[in-house]
């Protein structure tokens, strides 16, 4: 390549550049602005749990359960009723019968099926011409009504299966809303972090192109002396550009990263600046699959969600075996009435029990084959076998997951300290190839090469401490420790 291509090239490349130079050098008069906050990533979770859309959507989801089982629990409170009926009947222009009719009552549905009914009226029957001893004649009852289910629908765990079903499905709400929050919680650290390793690149990035922008002076001024060639500087120059075309590309990342917490942590206002973030110092011990695996077993959503779904499907396949009984039913009733020419007088009768009637019947009703029922049963046995397998396959996968987020954080503990030792050696061997250089023993382009492994390696080391992180965030998740971790109490 000659040496005039090459500096055609490098202007090229410098007017690309160009205006990233203008803006940096702008840098500092804006500088002056005061920066914002330090943000902490207990701030975020913070602010996540009080504002994140998803979370605010999973709580209704709860607030739609309970109301399901308030629902379901109002079939056992007593129902009230009160009715009036006025009857005319003008068989000719002669022969009328005028009817009145009141009566008020109160039913109650028992756990055991049964329905109990207590009912009174009041009747008033005049009849024109009177042909009757009574004209008018009033009439007052008073009766209990019982009727029991002995086969179908009979038994507390068959009429309270719908009040059980709601109340785990209350359950199965809290442990979604659950799972949503530690979703929240591991997202958010993730994006924290993200943003901390983004920034950290963006410094690692800045501070090649202090370096390169150094050495390109240096060959400047050593070409000025005759020590260096049109050779060097250029290729020093070349170094420079490439290094703010990194500054530019970690820029963009860094504004990626802030947008992508501040969207998790319900900011709106994308503008608002993000203040400084920072890897927690607290260290933690390496886990354990035992302990982990045993918490995650306990304490996982979804596991306990579907441990509570096959009792769901138990209650339901219960039901529907009861279901494909005949329908037998007991019933009796007592009641006490009375008559006369007042309604007073007829409550003394009534009081008095000079009327009295009972009544007992038994009914049978069997649909023929009883298929449909029948059919009912088995499928809600074959959803609970359903249910029942699902929560083997979760277990399975629970086993691999945190077989796997346990060794992500021991590959990532050792990758911690080799990358440290790779950053202290590189560190080493870019200030002994710059000597090397300053003594004349070493080209620019070795000086860069150098300086290239050393960003890399403080990239790396830097990327390896937010994977440790990321890694026992995931874990966390896992286990649902990191509600207590980050001390989360969420309310049954």
């Amino acid at each position: 390549m000659s040496r005039h291509f090459a500096r055609a090239c490098l202007l090229a490349l410098s007017l690309a550049v160009s205006t990233g130079l203008r803006a940096q050098d702008a840098a500092p008069a804006a500088a002056a602005a005061p920066a914002a906050p330090a943000l902490s990533l207990e701030t975020c979770i913070a602010r996540a749990l009080e504002k994140n859309f998803s979370l605010r959507i999973s709580s209704l989801s709860k607030d739609v359960a309970k109301e399901s089982l308030n629902a379901a629990q109002a079939q056992f409170e007593p129902t009230f009723s009160a009715s009036t009926q006025r009857t005319m009947v003008q068989a000719s222009p002669n022969a009328r019968a005028d009817t009145t009719d009141t009566r008020v009552g109160v039913a109650q549905q028992l756990t055991s099926g049964a329905t109990v009914n207590l009912s009174s009226s009041l009747n008033r029957t005049s009849t024109n011409p009177a042909g009757v001893p009574l004209n008018p004649a009033y009439n007052s009852d008073v009766s209990l009504a019982v009727s029991q289910p002995l086969l179908r629908g009979a038994g507390s765990e068959v009429n309270r299966a719908t009040i059980e079903r709601n109340r785990l499905g209350v359950s199965i709400a809290n442990l979604s809303y659950k799972g949503s929050v530690l979703q929240v919680v591991r997202d958010t650290e993730v994006a924290y972090y993200n943003l901390v390793f983004a920034r950290g690149q963006l410094a690692v990035k800045q501070h090649s192109l202090e370096l390169a922008q150094a050495l390109y002076n240096e060959n400047k001024a050593r070409r000025s002396t005759g020590v260096a060639t049109d050779l060097d500087v250029l290729t020093a120059e070349v170094g420079v550009a490439t290094a703010r075309n990194g500054v530019v590309t970690a820029e963009q990342q860094v504004r990626n990263s802030e947008d992508a917490l501040l969207a998790l942590i319900g900011q709106t206002e994308f503008n608002t600046e993000v203040g400084a973030v920072s890897l927690p110092d607290t260290p933690e011990p390496a886990p354990s699959f035992d302990v982990s695996y045993k918490l995650a077993r306990e304490n996982q959503p979804d596991y306990r969600s579907t441990e509570a779904a096959i009792k769901q499907s138990q209650i339901d396949a219960n039901t529907a075996k009861n279901g494909a009984l005949p329908s037998l039913n007991l019933g009796g009733a007592v009641g006490l009435n009375g008559t006369d020419r007042t309604y007073g007088s007829s409550l003394d009768r009534t009081r008095d029990a000079d009327g009295r009637s009972w009544q007992l019947d038994l009914s049978l009703s069997v649909p023929w084959g009883l298929h449909a029922d029948r059919a009912r049963y088995r499928s809600a046995l074959a959803t609970m076998r359903q249910q029942e397998t699902r929560l083997e396959q979760l277990d399975q996968n629970l086993v691999v997951q945190v077989r796997s987020a346990v060794r992500a954080v021991e590959t990532s503990q050792q990758s911690v300290e080799i990358f440290s030792k790779a950053t202290e050696l590189a560190v080493k061997q870019y200030e002994l190839q710059l000597a090397r250089f300053k003594a004349g023993l070493a080209t620019s382009r070795q000086v860069l090469e150098n300086q290239d492994d050393l960003e890399t390696a403080r990239v790396n080391e830097l990327l390896a401490r937010v994977n440790l992180r990321t890694a026992f965030a995931n874990l966390h998740q896992l286990e649902s420790s990191s509600l207590e971790r980050h001390h989360i109490t969420l309310a049954e």
